[in-house]
């Protein structure tokens, strides 16, 4: 599995730390450093089967700065991923990708289920 991850970012910690608890390996990546690409967010939401809006770091200062709340309704899909692969820091973090699901945010309820502890 792929954890992809803001190593300052507090959730990040905590989830990664859940996840070598519960001795679940992962393959660490630095979301600013290897930012995912348009190609990988676009399999990514699709096998999430959650809404590209669900990958934005609403949260976040760039977010914001952008003003996105009022301007993802007027963009597509496409529009939206394209934006989301140009700053890591758009995108909600940790994401953790598997072949079967992808999961954006640390939801330790929604982690258990998925991962079968």
């Amino acid at each position: 599995m792929l954890f992809v991850e803001y190593p300052r970012c507090s959730t990040c910690q905590k989830a990664k730390k859940w996840l070598q608890a519960n001795q679940i390996e992962v393959t660490a990546r630095h979301i600013l450093e290897d930012t995912p690409t348009a190609d990988e967010l676009k399999e990514w939401t699709a096998r999430s089967g959650l809404p590209v809006r669900r990958f934005f770091n609403t949260s976040g200062m760039k977010y914001r700065e952008l003003g996105l709340k009022d301007k993802l309704d007027d963009m597509t899909e496409e529009e939206q991923i394209q934006l989301l692969s140009t700053d890591g820091m758009l995108i909600k973090r940790p994401l953790l990708v598997s072949d079967a699901f992808v999961l954006p945010g640390f939801r330790e309820k929604e982690w258990k289920e998925k991962l079968g502890i």
